[in-house]
């Protein structure tokens, strides 16, 4: 793996749109299904027929996972196809993803110009996938997503020699010239390149293609598993992939919340949920195992309630979550992709709220820009880390308030803490009760307050006012 840096010669700096929030884009390189144009190399054992409806499923698979990502993050996603196909793309697959013309040239050219085009649109991180690739989902994605923002490149190795995916963070056409497309040497030689332009290169795990009869087997057992699990399962290949995902959810008094908060969590298997009460007066330990999780009771106090949690979870990855927060679509993917990557002592998502107004959507800007750039997320996001980390951390303070901000600060001495560019999203209910700025000012009084030394109790009551 190459880990130099070289910036310099990535071309130049990206026209920025300031009408666009969303700054990472998916790629997805493909050609219409036609008999006798599609998967050329596999006539011989499929028939034009045959090969061109194996083409059309594989694209189907992939594009079903695209939306999937892109419906669930703040991913857009863009279609390039061949020739002028368009139109009949359209009427196959619908209307709701951009399709956009390859145009001329080698495969190399035609990548390089789709990174150009997006890169002049104001994105910030591009990837780029085809549509053979059956074991590529959003887990590899959102993993390549995360390690552009440590790295220059990344790549998807093919098991033939080839790469699946391809990511950066700026323009750098060297990559795509003088490559033998088509052959075992297109990665290698990729490699080369990359090293001698002085780029940060990233590798994902290695995944099977189908372009070649023998390949066939690659899609067979992945057509053939009987209950294939969706790409938002986090089931993919990488290491780390499919660890068990313990969700610690602290409650007290949430009835209102709690069902909607554990219906985030459903879908993705090897997930297990606990939540551990303090002594709640109304109905939700009733309403949380209702809705099939696991219920314990603590002594009050969150940071106690999560350290009960821990103790008795089998997850090789906690999450903490908030009972008045909402997961994002996907969030399973997201925490094996970032554990998995070197450096990362933890991750959380993006804060967001569940109203809307202009002073609502300040806060949240605040609040990720004090995530991202001083690596200080709070518990509304939901934290997440390995097990391990959190036993070697030494676990939650158990001090009445401000244990989510003395946790993040003992973590940093692990490594990075990485936010997901995924919103996990909380009630807005005590802006509300208070008063947007009111809630606000408090807030931030109460950070004040802990750095000039006020005690826990002061603050807790302070917090309460």
């Amino acid at each position: 793996m190459i880990a130099r840096t070289g910036r310099a010669i990535l071309g130049d700096s990206p026209i920025r749109n300031p009408q666009s929030t969303i700054r990472n884009r998916l790629i997805v390189f493909t050609r219409y299904p036609e008999p006798g144009k599609s998967k050329t190399r596999l006539i011989p054992a499929l028939g034009p027929e045959g090969a061109a409806d194996l083409h059309r499923q594989m694209c189907e698979h992939t594009l079903s996972w695209a939306r999937k990502m892109r419906s669930g993050s703040e991913v857009s996603v863009e279609i390039y196809v061949d020739g002028e196909s368009q139109d009949r793309f359209r009427k196959w697959l619908g209307d709701d993803v951009p399709y956009r013309p390859q145009g001329k040239g080698s495969l190399g050219a035609r990548m390089n110009r789709s990174f150009q085009d997006s890169f002049r649109a104001g994105m910030a991180k591009v990837v780029v996938v085809g549509t053979d690739c059956p074991g590529l989902s959003e887990g590899p994605v959102q993993k390549a997503f995360l390690a552009l923002e440590e790295n220059d490149l990344v790549l998807g190795p093919a098991k033939d020699g080839g790469y699946y995916l391809i990511g950066l963070r700026r323009l750098a056409e060297e990559l795509f010239k003088g490559i033998p497309w088509g052959t075992e040497k297109v990665l290698a030689h990729t490699l080369r390149v990359a090293q001698s332009l002085a780029l940060k290169t990233f590798l994902l795990d290695p995944l099977g293609d189908v372009d070649r009869p023998e390949d066939l087997p690659v899609w067979e057992k992945f057509s053939s598993t009987p209950s294939l699990p969706s790409p938002l399962e986090g089931e993919g290949k990488g290491g780390g992939d499919s660890a068990k995902i313990s969700i610690i959810i602290p409650s007290l008094n949430e009835e209102e919340n709690i069902e909607v908060c554990l219906a985030s969590t459903e879908g993705p298997s090897r997930v297990e949920r606990i939540v551990v009460d303090g002594g709640s007066g109304d109905r939700t330990v009733e309403v949380a195992r209702s809705c099939g999780a696991r219920v314990i009771s603590s002594p009050r106090g969150r940071g106690r309630q999560m350290n009960a949690g821990a103790r008795i979870a089998s997850g090789e990855f906690i999450l903490f979550l908030h009972a008045d927060t909402r997961l994002p679509a996907g969030y399973a993917d997201t925490v094996r992709a970032t554990l998995s990557l070197p450096g990362i002592a933890a991750g959380a998502f993006e804060f967001r709220l569940d109203a809307t107004s202009p002073s609502l959507r300040f806060i949240e800007r605040v609040a990720n820009w004090r995530s991202r750039r001083l690596q200080l997320p709070y518990g509304d996001q939901a934290i997440f880390l390995r097990s391990s980390r959190f036993q070697a951390a030494g676990g939650f303070p158990e001090t009445t308030i401000m244990e989510d901000y003395e946790f993040i600060m003992g973590l940093k001495k692990f490594g990075r803490i990485y936010t997901a560019p995924y919103p996990a999203t909380t009630s807005a209910r005590r802006w509300e009760k208070l008063g947007i700025w009111r809630a606000t000012l408090l807030n931030e009084a109460v950070v004040i307050a802990y750095y000039l030394g006020v005690s826990p109790f002061a603050l807790l009551r302070l917090a309460r006012r």
